[in-house]
């Protein structure tokens, strides 16, 4: 097996969650308020969100929070990416 490049991964995972901020923030500001909480609900089963939606954001507000979900899929990424290179067993050794 191979192993996976830490630095890599978690890159990889903090862009894939940087994507699925801008999303929904792209359908904040593009999408009607029912529509955009009908959207949110169905995500994470039925629970009503549209107590908690916040319809005024300013912009560096969603950069720090771009930043910020980026920094956390990088690091979960990156422990991702450690947990399997401590397990995984380089070819032509036997696990005890």
């Amino acid at each position: 097996m191979e192993r996976i490049n830490t630095k890599a991964m978690g890159f990889a995972l903090g862009l894939c969650f940087t994507l699925l901020y801008l999303a929904g923030v792209f359908i904040v500001h593009t999408v009607p308020r029912p529509a955009a909480v009908a959207f949110f609900n169905s995500i994470i089963h039925g629970i009503d969100v549209s107590s908690i939606m916040r319809w005024e954001m300013p912009w560096w507000e969603m950069v720090i929070g771009v930043l910020q979900i980026f920094i956390i899929g990088w690091l979960f990424g990156s422990a991702v990416a450690i947990l399997y290179n401590w397990t995984v067993v380089p070819r032509g050794e036997k696990r005890a």
